[in-house]
């Protein structure tokens, strides 16, 4: 899975000329940014400094090299080329790019009190235009933190997921069922095909059925057309958001991204509305006949009356953003893995077998007795970060990184997918090994070289949730189903749309272990 670049000398003179008498290349960026902080701003290097991408740099690697649909691999060719510290001017983005674990923890350290995700001023226009409230993605500052600690209530703690394990249960076990009939229907007789629409639908399932306390449809025969019409909105919103991004802003009236990155936009807070609108007269006729007000995540969002409704929109079309795809491409992920791996899977099934007896279903409980599982959704993160790129804005204060002196108001993005694949942090990166995060006393990997929910206090509202879908879901299947890989398909790679899915249909065949029933 490493990706490996080699670059012809007429390349590496062409792309370093422009930093000759600045900065040169690789090792001298290893070396700055390994050195120590000295104690007067005099002594440090600045961002002028540094070697920089720019606007015709960056359009030629994405046209001409290839690098649109794989730009988590160009930050690899980035660090080949600029080392581990460098900063990108691209149409309106200007950003230092932190290319190393050591550099993300040291920035992370420094982390203010109130942290800013970066420019969300992509996802802040559309909201802006039609008048909505920003979620936990968009908000900023003070009101950034008002607002996730009433999220984080009843979903961000370990207690608070557990109490959701009867609700993604009954999503799982609708899954299998549907496994079962696509395996049924399959010219083989055991095939799964699309495996990626198929888990999409269960995540969406499964994140809408404790969002908005009510089932909608993903994992029925026919899906509602609403519910299609949602799916087919986020594809549409992340597959132009990184253009809308890269294009300086004078091309959008004359090309037509930006207006289909607004419809994607469009459909996804169209669903939002009418789910929880539906879920407000529910509330409100129960009120209205002295009913008792009870529910899970949405009725206690709506009804603490400490969010306005244009908060609830913002911040529940977010978090239905965040379960989706970090549950299911991780989920398709982990399944082509071990697929290939024919003795992690039996290792995997032993495990699970072991936790479980007779019909009763998987619980959180059990989850908490399953280190290798864990291990394996740990080091399918790595390999496949859901997004590969993260950002801070250091606001606040200057600050100092990697030797060099930023002042405030910078901007800085965080190389997830390239930092994940240093073979320093993870010997052997383009291999699956799940053992690297077993606690068996080896030594770990450094923690920073692997975030994919985030850090702090600013880290993923919903990841024990998602967490709670992912091991759920692949326990049971594990348990019922031994996994093989479609010859025909040849080896997947990761496309970047916003977030990493696969590069064509994801085909695998389910066999059904003998003597499981399928609860």
């Amino acid at each position: 899975m490493a990706v490996r670049l080699a670059l012809s000398s007429a390349e590496k003179g062409w792309l370093l000329r422009p930093m000759k008498g600045v900065f040169t290349g690789g090792r001298k960026a290893g070396m700055g940014a390994m050195a120590s902080a000295a104690p007067a701003q005099a002594k440090f290097k600045t961002a002028e400094d540094l070697p920089e991408i720019k606007t015709a740099q960056m359009l030629y690697w994405l046209v001409f090299k290839g690098y649109l649909k794989r730009m988590h691999e160009l930050q690899v060719y980035e660090k080949q080329l600029y080392g581990p510290i460098y900063k990108v001017s691209t149409g309106g983005y200007k950003s230092i790019s932190l290319n190393s674990a050591e550099l993300v923890e040291e920035l992370l350290r420094k982390d203010e009190k109130f942290p800013t995700r970066g420019d969300m001023s992509i996802w802040t226009e559309y909201r802006d235009m039609k008048g909505l409230g920003y979620g936990p993605f968009t908000e900023e500052r003070e009101r950034w933190y008002q607002l996730r600690s009433i999220l984080n209530k009843r979903m961000l703690h370990p207690k608070d997921s557990m109490q959701y394990t009867d609700v993604v249960n009954e999503v799982v076990t609708d899954f299998i069922k549907r496994i079962y009939h696509l395996r049924q229907t399959s010219p083989s007789g055991d095939m799964v095909s699309n495996l990626s629409n198929e888990l999409y639908r269960f995540s969406l399932e499964g994140i809408s059925s404790i969002l908005f306390e009510t089932r909608i449809g993903c994992l029925e025969k026919e899906i509602p057309e609403a519910t299609q019409d949602f799916i087919n909105s986020i594809a549409q919103m992340f597959s132009y958001s990184m253009l809308v991004v890269m294009l300086p802003k004078w091309t959008r009236s004359l090309l037509p991204f930006w207006k289909w990155y607004l419809a994607g936009w469009e459909g996804i807070f169209k669903f939002a509305r009418n789910m929880i609108d539906r879920k407000m007269e529910t509330i409100q006729h129960r009120v209205d006949i002295g009913q008792e007000i009870e529910g899970e995540y949405l009725t206690y969002l709506i009804s603490s009356k400490k969010l306005t409704n244009k908060d609830v929109y913002g911040s529940v079309a977010e978090l239905l953003l965040a379960g989706v795809d970090t549950t299911s491409n991780t989920l398709m992920w982990t399944l082509y893995l071990l697929s290939r791996e024919p003795e992690m899977q039996d290792r995997l099934h032993k495990e699970v077998s072991s936790c479980i007896s007779g019909d009763r279903l998987f619980t959180a409980q059990d989850i908490a007795n399953m280190p290798f599982l864990k291990a394996v959704v740990k080091e399918t993160l790595r390999l496949y970060p859901v997004v590969p790129m993260n950002a801070r804005l250091i606001s606040e204060s200057d600050v100092s990184i990697g030797g060099y002196f930023f002042p405030k108001k910078t901007s800085f993005t965080f190389c997830h997918y390239s930092i994940s694949q240093d073979e320093k942090t993870f010997p052997e990166p383009g291999k699956f090994i799940p053992d690297r995060w077993l606690r068996d006393g080896r030594k770990r990997p450094n923690p920073f070289g692997s975030i994919p929910f985030g850090f702090g206090v600013r880290g993923c509202v919903g990841r024990r949730i998602a967490e709670l879908e992912m091991h759920l879901a692949l326990s049971r299947i594990i348990m019922l189903f031994e996994i093989r890989p479609d010859p025909s398909m040849g080896e997947i790679k990761a496309h970047n749309r916003t977030v990493l899915v696969a590069d064509r249909q994801v085909n695998l065949h389910f066999l059904e272990r003998n003597g499981i029933s399928a609860h």
